[in-house]
């Protein structure tokens, strides 16, 4: 084991953060975490209108919602360019980067264009239906708009004021880009949004499966048990939960693997589910060490926030406690997975991203359904019965060395 710890923290967890750090990789985290706001109001809202069920008379607050969620796969569109730019140090065609973004963006979307001058487009485009589409479109106009970006028709020496040299030199990359959008939506009738989410549909087919679910779920836990940021796999699988919850909002609930599945019933306290074990060293830990560690990390254990106890404790890195958290990512997705398949609880059919709203609080708001209440007690429970051994050979490891010392 130990042997395995040494050769992921000298090889594996430097490879891994280097493609995080990767431009283009970052570029979509970055501009995924800048949408989030708009994603924790569509959630708000969703919060807001449970009411509605109890009070007849509310205002429908929904459409605060199209505009918020319903408008991610826009706002992707133009961010992801705009983050390659900053990042390839090239802040002067940024902007023009995000906006050209979105012209070839909405012009994939297939609009219907009219005599008297309307323009009619699908909605549930621009939401996480759109994510894949929205962040292929941001890849290929940073990339281009890069590449261009070696080429001017002016020499360094040019007296002409740099806005306007940046307006001539973009112009080639943007018709370009836009000819493209143009040709395959306008005079080949292609429907190239539709041709990119049925070339992704495999991979959104495998992530709703249970091996799916259980996998990508195991393999966030296991990178962030040597340190390294779910954000990794965020690309990947962000799109496909807002994808899925999306669906599930729009119709009859299908999909369980959304991120509001992780946050009521997989996510005990943080991915790795790690509540239980902040309970065990704050009530049953002889070690000092870890009943003060317990004491800071309990608040934030509670709002879903472990970072402190993954590097305090610490968990990561630490071939005792590595090993449970493992087996908290393969089993409980696995029977969160299994039950909600039997229809013994209700598939998440809201959009509720508040992953800070502790475990069980979130776990009713998403569907209303208090049998969801039942099988957060039983994740719990296994979860608690998974720590407890290895808890306790630790917490014995540590309790001989103070005495010791």
């Amino acid at each position: 084991m130990n042997t395995f710890i040494n050769w992921m923290n000298q090889n594996f967890t430097p490879k891994m953060n280097k493609i995080t750090r990767n431009v283009w990789v970052s570029s979509i985290q970055e501009a995924i975490m800048a949408t989030l706001p708009l994603i924790l109001v569509g959630s708000l809202i969703t919060l807001i209108s449970i009411l509605n069920n109890y009070f007849s008379n509310m205002p429908n607050f929904s459409p605060i919602t199209t505009f918020s969620f319903g408008l991610i796969s826009i706002y992707i569109a133009l961010l992801v360019p705009y983050f390659i730019m900053e990042k390839k140090k090239k802040n002067d065609r940024k902007i023009i980067s995000g906006l050209t973004g979105v012209s070839l963006f909405l012009m994939l979307l297939v609009p219907k264009l009219t005599d008297d001058g309307g323009i009619t487009f699908t909605l549930e485009r621009f939401g996480g239906n759109g994510m894949f589409v929205a962040l292929i479109v941001g890849l290929l106009v940073g990339a281009f708009m890069y590449l261009f970006s070696k080429f001017s028709f002016f020499k360094g020496s040019s007296s002409l004021p740099d806005f306007i040299i940046i307006w001539f030199d973009t112009i080639i990359p943007i018709t370009i880009l836009l000819l493209f959008g143009w040709l395959f939506t306008f005079q080949l009738n292609v429907d190239l949004y539709d041709l990119i989410l049925k070339a992704f549909e495999p991979v959104t087919v495998i992530a709703q499966s249970f091996t799916g679910f259980v996998f990508i779920s195991f393999l966030g836990v296991f990178f962030y048990s040597f340190g390294i940021s779910a954000w990794i796999l965020y690309p990947i699988i962000f799109p496909i939960w807002l994808e899925a919850i999306q669906e599930n909002i729009d119709g009859a609930a299908q999909n369980i693997h959304t991120m509001e599945t992780l946050t009521a019933w997989v996510w005990i306290g943080g991915m790795g589910s790690t509540l239980p074990l902040v309970l065990m060293m704050l009530f049953l830990a002889k070690s000092s060490q870890l009943k003060a560690i317990s004491k800071v990390t309990i608040v934030p254990s509670i709002f879903n926030i472990n970072e402190p106890v993954i590097f305090g404790a610490p968990v990561a890195f630490n071939p005792i406690l590595m090993i449970p958290m493992w087996l908290n990512g393969l089993i409980l997705p696995a029977i969160t997975y299994i039950v909600l398949s039997l229809e013994w609880v209700t598939i998440p059919e809201r959009l509720f991203q508040l992953w800070y709203m502790p475990v069980g609080i979130s776990s009713i708001l998403i569907n209303s359904d208090f049998r969801g209440l039942f099988l957060v007690a039983v994740v719990v429970v296994v979860s608690w019965l998974i720590w407890f051994p290895f808890f306790k050979v630790y917490d014995m490891q540590q309790f001989k060395k103070e005495q010791e010392q």
